[in-house]
């Protein structure tokens, strides 16, 4: 699905330089890879040998960036100069996420880390722990499905899915990386699709996962770059959210987000107030697996990911950003209108003025699943459905 775009207006010479200096400085900041554990094959056959009951400390890879010289550069932009006071907001909230971000990376396996994770993400309020527990013990699981796929057919359904899309527009930018210690299945980070070298999973849940990777995380950021303000490419501030629930929301379109998927989105959150308080590893998978009956795999993967670098809050985005997605189409919210880049619900206000003012343009590009009448039919069902009620017990025809 294609959308004729009207000419964007330039940005004035001091937001521009702004902007630019960010988009760097944001590409250079690659949180999510310094705070991504390392050997994890080794962790699970330590804590195996344990009997379940100890972790080794986490590894991580080395850091290339200098996080004084990169402060440094970003305090020195010159943001309160910027010749509109809305472009200069976007700016400033901007400016302060990517001095979050340094902090982060600084405070790595220190006892203030978990501090700096809570101002950058926030916590896990009470509403959004109930809702977490209410899909582990009343949501079932998917029908048991075999991994019967591996690196070579999820690379072809990669391959194919950009192909469709650079028909459109040839200029799409997505590097292809097959990783084999990435710890994730697979991902996107600053426009680079990771994919896990061994990666196994059952054939009917290839497409959710690419339609969520690059239906949602590599076009966002392709129709960003088509936009004056580059932030718009690598995210407005607290753009996490709606991004993942984007991304979820994806899954369900795509005919398959079994019920284990939303329940790891859940056990996520859980794993989230647990490490706030001070869990680690073994009781966040004990709780996991043995209350919750999550499988091995599952129950550890939550249970590191919420204990990287020292506990990280970052995994509740992913169930908060699907409900207040799904409460904006409960309202009947333009769908359409999110995909015009990387932002936060927040900001659909100012999207509205930036387009007023000739500074955003809408989506070159929707997702492909969304040319299509069953998922289609499956968005009207979001509209009326809660949360807890969005999976498949099997995968759709």
């Amino acid at each position: 699905m294609t959308v004729t775009l009207p000419a964007p207006r330039p940005l004035p010479e001091i937001a521009a330089h702004v902007d630019n200096e960010l988009a760097a400085l944001d590409a250079r900041i690659d949180w999510l890879l310094a705070l991504s554990p390392i050997h994890n094959d080794l962790l699970w056959q330590s804590f195996e040998a344990s009997g379940r009951s100890a972790i080794p400390e986490l590894h991580y890879p080395d850091l290339p960036l200098d996080l004084a010289a990169t402060r440094e550069r970003l305090h020195a932009l010159p943001v309160q100069e910027v010749e509109s006071s809305l472009l200069s907001a976007l700016l400033s909230e901007k400016q302060r996420e990517l001095e979050r971000q340094l902090e982060l990376i600084r405070l790595r396996g220190s006892r203030g880390f978990i501090n700096a994770s809570l101002d950058l993400f926030g916590g896990v309020e009470p509403t959004l722990l109930a809702l977490a527990r209410e899909i582990m013990e009343s949501v079932p699981p998917g029908a048991p499905l075999p991994a019967d796929a591996g690196i070579d057919e999820v690379l072809q359904a990669v391959n194919d899915e950009l192909a469709w899309y650079r028909r459109i527009a040839p200029d799409l930018d997505c590097e292809v990386v097959v990783d084999p210690d990435l710890g994730s299945l697979m991902m996107v980070s600053h426009g680079r699709f990771y994919v896990d070298a061994n990666i196994r999973l059952p054939r009917a849940r290839i497409q959710p996962l690419v339609q969520h990777e690059i239906g949602t995380h590599v076009l966002t950021r392709h129709n960003g770059g088509r936009q004056p303000l580059k932030q718009l490419q690598v995210g407005l501030a607290h753009y996490d959210p709606l991004q993942e629930g984007l991304g979820v929301l994806a899954e369900y379109l795509a005919g398959y987000l079994p019920g284990e998927r939303l329940q790891v989105l859940a056990a996520r959150v859980i794993a989230c107030d647990m490490a706030i308080h001070g869990k680690d590893v073994p009781e966040i998978f004990d709780l996991l697996h043995r209350v919750h009956g999550m499988a091995t795999d599952d129950a550890f993967d939550v249970a590191v990911r919420a204990r990287r670098g020292g506990g990280l809050t970052k995994d509740a985005v992913y169930l908060r950003g699907l409900r207040d997605l799904i409460d904006y189409l409960h309202e009947d919210g333009d769908l359409a209108a999110l995909y015009i880049g990387k932002f936060a619900l927040t900001h659909l206000v100012v999207l509205e003025q930036l387009i007023e003012q000739g500074w955003a343009v809408p989506a070159q590009m929707l997702p492909r699943c969304l040319s299509d009448a069953a998922a289609r039919q499956r968005l009207q069902e979001c509209r009326s459905r809660p949360v807890q009620q969005l999976f498949h017990k099997e995968p759709c025809a």
